[in-house]
């Protein structure tokens, strides 16, 4: 088993495949003096950030040109919006594949597959003359894409555990936090110079730079030793014995439905900023990058000053309570209750929703990934698959009552906040665990 350093994360030396017998070898080499591992650290941080950054790029740059691919291609609303849960349909179902290739393959190769398969249907995107085909090739771009959100997941739980993996989610929401916040300010400004398409050849151009870093700089996480040899058999038997587990079980449903409560927003936003609320393009861009911002500082807040303070739970359960009152709020204004509202208090409940968004999806993803050491590919991959397969179920729900109504929104929100909120407190029940905390789940590769 490769050293662990101090600070909880393992040495990496890049392009090196850490095994028993490297790591007896290393004995009696001289180990790399601190700054060196941590300016390793630094560089494999930044990478994991890009790939947990390619689903805001690819939904949140194509977010403020959905009016205009609804003009373009004559399409309904609902069934442009069905580009978006196409693509997270793809991203949930493509984790539970990749995810378990990861656990027997090692990281990099799924990884660097999955890239070049983005790149080409990203590509295909954006010379789709149909939204029928543009549904098509955006499920084939999120099946692509899921390779990057679920082994950069993996990768974290190879190099980090208990507190310290918690404060690197956090780190990562710092990171990817920074793509809501420029993806829509490039794509309103990528529409003042060309239409919709050319935000996917962006998307594209994104995809190679990211291909070329991982293949040039991104070291093997998992060694061969802990691989696994089995087939599909052996992915499902180790799939269920994670299912098994009420704790793990109740925190992956958790972390989905508050990810569907975001998601709801994300896709009904630019209706409701542009449509209902007159906001230009640039406008929605602005505002979505403040709420982006918000969830960063959140984070930071998480990672930096909460988490080792607080424990991981109570940290969830306030996060859980915001975003349950912010839809409340919602709501409220949506229909009215309150009389005519202008943009200033929509925007305002939307920033606290989102912002509180950082004290529940990094916690969640910590927590389950505490209670499995190995097959983290595997736990990864259904915590992914749960997130995205709920957002895109709420997704064309959010648009069921036309373009003039930001109600369905709120509705979604509101109850997918409260089902995020009943699985904590029905499954994962915090108060009765030991004080040492995590158990690991016996029989999924433990």
């Amino acid at each position: 088993m490769p050293e662990r350093d101090q600070d909880g994360t393992r040495a990496l030396i890049p392009g090196a495949a850490v095994t028993e017998e490297s790591a007896t070898a290393a004995a009696a080499v001289p180990v790399p003096p601190p700054a060196a591992r941590r300016s390793v650290g630094l560089l494999v941080t930044l990478i994991l950030g890009g790939l947990t950054a390619v689903p805001p790029l690819s939904m949140d740059m194509y977010l403020p040109a959905l009016p205009e691919v609804t003009d373009a291609l004559h399409a309904p609303a609902a069934t442009v919006q069905l580009t978006l849960t196409a693509c997270l349909a793809g991203m949930a179902l493509g984790q539970l594949v990749v995810g378990p290739m990861s656990d027997k393959w090692g990281r990099r190769r799924p990884l660097i597959a999955g890239l070049l398969v983005y790149i080409v249907a990203t590509a295909v995107c954006a010379l789709a003359p149909t939204v029928e085909l543009l549904i098509a090739f955006r499920l084939l771009q999120g099946l692509a894409g899921a390779a990057g959100i679920v082994i950069a997941r993996a990768v974290v739980r190879d190099l980090y555990d208990g507190v310290d993996m918690a404060r690197f989610f956090s780190t990562l929401m710092l990171i990817s936090g920074v793509a809501p916040i420029v993806a829509p300010l490039i794509g309103g400004q990528v529409l003042r110079i060309t239409d919709w398409r050319g935000v996917f050849h962006v998307l594209t151009v994104i995809g190679i730079v990211l291909t070329v870093v991982v293949w040039r700089l991104l070291p093997e996480t998992l060694a061969p030793e802990q691989r696994h040899d089995g087939g599909t058999f052996e992915a499902l038997r180790t799939m269920r014995a994670l299912l098994a587990d009420r704790v793990f079980t109740g925190y992956m449903l958790t972390g989905g439905f508050a990810f569907a409560a975001l998601f709801a927003y994300i896709s009904a936003s630019p209706f409701v900023i542009q449509e209902i609320y007159g906001a230009s393009p640039q406008t929605y861009s602005i505002l979505f990058g403040v709420n982006s911002v918000g969830l960063v500082i959140v984070g930071q807040v998480n990672g930096k000053i909460l988490v080792g303070r607080v424990s991981l739970d109570k940290v969830l359960a306030i996060g859980l309570a915001v975003i349950t009152v912010a839809s409340a709020a919602l709501l409220l204004m949506s229909a009215g209750a309150f009389g005519e509202v202008g943009l200033v208090p929509i925007a305002t409940g939307l920033f606290v929703l989102m912002s509180a968004m950082s004290l529940c999806l990094p916690n969640t993803n910590a927590l389950a990934l505490m209670r499995t050491k190995h097959s983290a590919g595997s736990a990864s991959a259904l915590l992914g698959t749960s997130s995205f397969l709920v957002g895109a179920v709420a997704t064309p729900l959010v648009g069921i009552a036309g373009e003039h109504t930001a109600v369905p929104m709120a509705v979604v929100q509101l109850v997918c906040s409260l089902v995020a909120a009943g699985c904590f407190v029905a499954l994962c029940r915090p108060w009765r665990k030991q004080a040492d905390g995590q158990p690991r789940v016996k029989g999924a590769g433990s």
